[in-house]
């Protein structure tokens, strides 16, 4: 996917996901189209290997459902990124 140009708008899209911890429904805005997001579910490809652009938190939401606030409310004393692990 090509870097966007100057003052071009980046295509991101609301996501809705439940989370694997709490059963909590979030919708956060992440950059990633819909075809996308069809593409890595297809691929059976690790998240970081498709989205190296996304920060952490962003991965683990697309693949949990977990936010942010969440991941340290849950594990409070967790120094690594959320999606290391994967």
């Amino acid at each position: 996917m090509k870097a966007p140009r100057i003052g071009q708008r980046k295509k991101t899209m609301r996501l809705t996901k439940t989370s694997m911890l709490s059963g909590t429904t979030a919708t956060r805005e992440i950059d990633l189209t819909e075809e996308e997001l069809d593409a890595y579910h297809a691929s059976g490809r690790p998240i970081q290997q498709m989205f190296p652009r996304l920060p952490p938190e962003d991965r683990e939401f697309v693949m949990t459902g977990i936010t942010p606030e969440e991941w340290h409310r849950f594990c409070p004393n967790s120094e690594s990124d959320p999606d290391e692990s994967s």
